[in-house]
């Protein structure tokens, strides 16, 4: 069921003017998109904002802006090297679409991102809401946006009940964004939306003493801010265990396969990857060519996704100096640790390369 309240007493207008009233005296003015907002620099933000928080983005944004400092730049750029500094920010299909949608944009646009909404959302990795916000934060196109902490912010002030997962509150939702848009002062007002669901309308805490909206909050007034919204139905991750082999050879090189483009770390190198209950030293015989000399495991490494969790078992592998079967190219690369050639990993990936990468390093040293 979905309530309508007190909340939605409160007119457009002045619901407007207490949001950008508050947002001049306490408004985030200095993040680093905020400086020459162009559509390409709020686009490459709200990428990096998805399912991440403010503060890990900065560094990651600076950077990435700063070697890609245009569409034309991504564009032209390699997979690669755009995964490589996306590294450490997971959901890494957000760095695949990002640069596919940069070639597009190159191809088919002009290197320029169109100021129609449509055309916008067409993008690979960009929904409704991005759309809306490349266009009103850049542009000053009134579109209204609908991210998780303005999902929260309506769904309390108007009491909204239900999980925003489901369709008919959803659309409740985005109604209720419509409604409360202004025609002027746009790309403020979209940010202090934001601004507010992050820094008042808090998940857990919020501080509706401080809120310029807590005059008509009809879960305020009810004192049952925490109600809304309904949380995701609940359920027990499942886990997947795989083992990854730390495959070296006689020489310190290290072996790293590019994963397929779909699934888990898609386009990022990791290490060879099998099940666990086979025979590591037949496997690699019969999918690697390779005659090798299989070390005890180490201890199981844990990352949990959003949907399941994933059991690693790193295990090392030494090969013997005569091997040579595997041969570089687009799948397979032997990679020394002082190469300089940067490659896109995973985070726990990343972690056992440099535990693995130590080891070497100690054993050269002994």
């Amino acid at each position: 069921m979905v309530a309508k309240g007190c909340g939605e007493a409160m007119n457009p207008e002045e619901f407007g003017r207490r949001v950008l009233e508050w947002f001049d005296t306490h408004g985030r003015k200095q993040l680093p998109w905020k400086e020459n907002p162009t559509p390409y620099r709020v686009w490459v933000s709200e990428i990096m904002l998805q399912q991440t928080q403010v503060a890990t983005v900065i560094p990651y944004y600076r950077r990435f802006v700063a070697r890609f400092p245009e569409i034309r730049t991504l564009a032209d750029a390699g997979l690669d090297e755009v995964l490589s500094l996306w590294a450490g920010l997971g959901y890494y299909a957000r760095a695949r679409h990002l640069h596919k949608a940069a070639q597009l944009l190159r191809d088919q646009h002009g290197g320029e991102m169109p100021v129609d909404i449509a055309l916008v959302q067409a993008l690979p990795g960009i929904g409704r809401s991005t759309a809306g916000a490349i266009l009103a934060l850049a542009t000053g196109q009134r579109q209204p946006i609908l991210d998780g902490n303005v999902k929260r912010l309506l769904a309390r002030f108007a009491a909204v009940e239900g999980w925003p997962g489901q369709a008919m509150v959803l659309a409740r939702l985005w109604d209720l964004a419509a409604r409360y848009t202004p025609t002027e002062r746009v790309a403020d007002y979209t940010q202090a939306m934001m601004d507010l669901g992050a820094l008042v309308c808090t998940a857990r805490r919020p501080v509706c003493e401080f809120c310029p909206l807590a005059i008509g909050c009809v879960a305020h007034a009810q004192k049952q801010e925490m109600a809304f919204p309904s949380p995701k139905p609940r359920r027990e991750l499942p886990v997947r265990a795989v083992r990854l082999l730390l495959l070296r050879s006689t020489t310190g090189e290290i072996l790293l396969e590019r994963r397929p483009p779909v699934g888990i770390w898609g386009g990022l190198w990791s290490f060879p990857e099998c099940a666990l209950g086979v025979d590591v030293t037949e496997w690699c015989r019969e999918r690697l060519g390779l005659t090798v000399a299989v070390e005890p495991p180490w201890r199981v490494l844990r990352h949990s996704f959003s949907h399941f969790h994933l059991d690693i078992t790193p295990t090392p592998v030494r090969v013997a100096e005569s091997a040579n079967a595997v041969m570089e190219g687009e799948r397979f690369v032997w990679y020394n640790r002082l190469d300089s050639k940067q490659l896109g990993m995973a985070a726990p990936v990343r972690q056992l390369w440099t535990a693995l990468t130590d080891d070497l390093l100690n054993d050269r040293n002994e």
